[in-house]
């Protein structure tokens, strides 16, 4: 008698991201006429672009990621009150909340410094002709003091509709612990929640099982409407962005992983390339948060009270792999117009990046607007941002899958010195397999 071994998560999302890139390929090929080719349908002529590409690829794509986006709210309140109801004092979630802050800002420092490096190291920028042959303006971020205010939600249904992250999270601790403070009708409410985050992880568990299909009509849209010729022009720094990310994302990781947390790496990134496939693929970290919630909690062997204010937390603030594109971008830029920076220029940008990281946290575009604010600040054109947005799409899915894996590491780390850490799950290999 034989079974049939059902295939895991990661090669049923490669195998739908590979059919989707080859589809999306066929269809940028039979669409590169200047004429509309058309189909024959029950009588009608459809066009293949408007049939396919605008209707199923982008539909299919796009109810994927708001389905994925639907769960990210209640998702997010449900286990931080969770989370937070079970914590004996204020003094706890306080410190917790220092490592946590505190480990997001270093790997983001430690990011941009390392793109600088080897930005400056490649020279991405030097002999490259080109013009910004189109202005760009990007929203300005707010100022300190008003992401300080704009945390507090006035309104907290609101926060939820809009999906103001840090809103959501300030509301969900101070709701979690009244609940904690509360006593017997605190302990009915948190017996409640934790009723509710069981079925939320359910949800979870089947928009996981569409993910395949998913990722297929997102890759196959995308690689329809890539063009690929800004490749060419932009090698450079497209390949040194991604090396920086994978160095980044692996080595640095690795390091703090081992050393910081006394972890084996190569554990750690076994058990991560669900949730880092997943955020490659969706160019989102909030639509990620369910898939990195779970894989931190039943496979990597963090308790539910850590991760569910670190994940939530690192997806709103944490912008490692946007640091590492400042970086590069920003030596581009100015060895494309000619521009010498100092060393003191260099600093500025690390110091500018990197409290940008939590002064931009929420606003839509906020790479952007980082890397607007980064070249303000050492005197760089900002037309320069148009020069790269064309390869800045791919980048982006890396730059997700990159910060997806930082938010886990953060996590662990956190755990481990709260001593809410489960050490025989993390090295079990088969621990979470279903998930």
């Amino acid at each position: 008698m034989t079974v049939k071994k059902k295939l895991g998560l990661t090669p049923r999302i490669l195998i739908g991201m590979a059919l989707g890139v080859l589809v999306g390929a066929l269809f940028k090929f039979l669409l590169a006429g200047e004429a509309e080719r058309t189909l024959s349908l029950f009588g009608a002529e459809l066009g293949l672009r408007a049939f396919f590409v605008d209707g199923i690829f982008h539909a299919g794509g796009q109810i994927f990621v708001a389905s994925l986006k639907m769960l990210v709210v209640p998702l997010v309140f449900v286990s931080l009150v969770c989370g937070t109801s079970s914590l004996s004092d204020g003094s706890t979630l306080g410190r917790l909340g220092g490592k946590s802050v505190g480990l997001y800002i270093l790997t983001t420092a430690v990011a941009i410094a390392i793109a600088i490096f080897f930005a400056l190291l490649v020279s991405p920028g030097t002999g490259v002709q080109m013009t910004a042959d189109a202005q760009f303006s990007v929203q300005h971020a707010p100022s300190i003091t008003q992401v300080f205010i704009n945390m507090f939600p006035s309104n907290p249904v609101e926060a939820m509709a809009k999906g103001e992250m840090l809103q959501i999270i300030v509301f969900s601790v101070l709701f979690g612990l009244a609940v904690a403070l509360t006593g017997e009708a605190g302990s009915r409410v948190r017996a409640l929640f934790n009723d509710l985050n069981e079925v939320v992880m359910k949800l979870v568990s089947f928009m996981m099982a569409l993910a395949p299909y998913g990722v297929f009509f997102l890759m196959a849209k995308l690689f329809t409407t890539l063009d690929l010729k800004d490749l060419e022009s932009l090698g450079w720094y497209f390949s040194t962005v991604l090396f920086v990310l994978f160095f980044h994302g692996f080595i640095v990781y690795g390091l703090f992983i081992s050393i910081l947390g006394r972890l084996n790496p190569l554990m750690f990134f076994r058990k991560m390339k669900d949730a880092a496939l997943f955020g490659f693929s969706m160019s989102s970290s909030n639509a990620t948060i369910p898939v990195n919630l779970e894989t931190t909690t039943k496979k990597l062997g963090v308790s539910n009270n850590i991760a569910s204010f670190t994940i939530p937390l690192g997806a709103t603030i944490n912008m490692d792999g946007t640091a590492i594109m400042q970086g590069v971008a920003t030596v581009f830029i100015a060895q494309v117009f000619q521009v010498d920076l100092t060393t003191t220029d260099y600093l500025m940008v690390i110091l500018t990046a990197t409290l940008a990281s939590i002064g931009t946290a929420g606003v839509p575009g906020v790479g952007l607007i980082m890397l607007a604010m980064v070249l303000q600040q050492v005197g760089l054109p900002v037309e320069g941002i148009a020069l790269i947005i064309g390869v800045d799409r791919l980048l982006d899915m890396t730059r997700t899958a990159v910060n997806v894996t930082g938010d886990a590491m953060v996590s662990c780390l956190v755990a481990k010195s709260e001593n809410q850490f489960d050490a025989e799950c993390f090295n079990n290999p088969d621990a979470g397999r279903n998930v």
